[in-house]
């Protein structure tokens, strides 16, 4: 393809995404141009399993994972999927992949001990290596990340009072864990939470942020030199308790920051449960009205600074004023929720339930909202 063919196809997509954030960021009862609205549109996946693992490609592809040792990939827009899972990995815990495009792939597997593993792909799911399996019983791995093709972090629980971070510079094919000596103390109770692969997550090359939970304050770690060194600030989300704390990070750039969480349990209310950050991590603000119940997943929208989306088994919020107001508009239950360059956004969760950010005319969009909730704890 020429630079004018690639300049069009980056021009197409940025109005795209533009205009599909407008639509779902509009009033319900407003819409867009000739009342074009967007929602979510259910794909078949064929499976029950749960996807807490979400990778998206663009609007045409993207990577789920999830329990009983699941992967699936669709290159079609979800009209299908084709099961992609390493052989053997059954009765493993899939809960975060990172994808490199439809045929390149990491993906983590949580656990205690030889449970935490973390396989790779070159093409496309169908041979895959193993290239980490944790030898500490007293390690417990929760996230990955990337900031570029190579260089990327897995996050895993405290060992000996210090959050566990390895670090790869090969794009996956070798892992090796980081020195302790720049990561502040974790407090006693404090972990991450595995349930949306959003515990991890990073912005540029340098810059990576994870959230804790499950102690007296809820917390959120960030590095500006890939995982050498690490600073701590306090998230005014509810805490205090093993189920209460920030459960998912997003970041559009080096400054802008949205967390969200909340008591995952379904019968605790989840006050406070998101907030905002504008200076890399150093401080966090409360969402003056945050969604109405916990939320496990969260996103930026490409070509739209302002709107992200969160989700949760209760239901979607959307942000129009970079996360100080969230405003539901979907009910269905998803655990975890991503969105590609070209505004492509995926969600998936229980119950097999992948979706699709589509635009709709009718208000008809996928929304269904009959699943029960579902827990967001190991």
């Amino acid at each position: 393809m020429g630079i004018m063919g690639m300049m069009r196809r980056v021009a197409a997509a940025g109005l795209c995404g533009a205009a599909l954030a407008a639509a779902l960021a509009a009033p319900a009862h407003a819409g867009g141009a000739e009342g074009l609205r967007a929602g979510w549109r259910l794909k078949d996946s064929g499976t029950d399993a749960r996807f807490r693992g979400l990778a998206a490609v663009d609007r045409r592809a993207a990577w789920v994972a999830g329990t009983k040792g699941t992967v699936l990939r669709t290159r079609d827009g979800g009209r299908s999927w084709r099961n992609v899972s390493p052989p053997g990995a059954e009765g493993l815990e899939f809960r975060d992949i990172e994808a490199f495009g439809a045929r390149r792939a990491v993906v983590l597997a949580i656990g205690e001990g030889e449970a935490s593993r973390v396989f790779r792909t070159d093409d496309g799911g169908a041979t895959w290596s193993e290239t980490f399996r944790n030898p500490d019983p007293r390690a417990f791995y929760d996230c990955l990340t990337f900031f570029d093709a190579r260089h990327g972090l897995a996050l895993g629980d405290p060992v000996d009072g210090k959050y566990r971070v390895l670090a790869t510079g090969d794009g996956g094919r070798s892992w090796r864990v980081q020195p302790s000596g720049g990561m502040p103390a974790a407090q006693p109770g404090e972990a991450a939470f595995a349930a949306s692969g959003q515990c991890l997550v990073s912005a540029g090359r340098r810059n990576a942020w994870f959230a804790t939970g499950g102690a007296a304050t809820a917390r959120v770690f960030h590095t500006a030199d890939r995982g050498r060194t690490w600073t701590v600030a306090d998230a005014p989300v509810p805490a205090g308790d093993p189920a209460r704390g920030v459960f998912a990070l997003a970041f559009r750039d080096a400054r802008h920051g949205l967390a969200v969480g909340g008591d995952y349990r379904p019968d605790q209310p989840s006050p406070r449960a998101a907030a905002v950050t504008a200076d890399g991590g150093a401080a966090w603000t409360p969402a003056d009205r945050p969604p109405p119940a916990y939320r496990s997943g969260v996103a930026w929208l490409p070509y739209a600074r302002h709107t992200a989306l969160a989700v949760g088994p209760t239901g979607t919020d959307v942000t129009a004023d970079g996360g100080r107001s969230w405003r539901a508009v979907d009910s269905g239950s998803y655990d975890t929720v991503d969105c590609a360059p070209d505004g492509g956004c995926w969600a998936s969760g229980e119950k097999g339930r992948i979706a699709r950010l589509e635009p709709t005319r009718d208000g008809r969009d996928g929304r269904e909202g009959r699943e029960g909730r579902g827990g967001a704890g190991r």
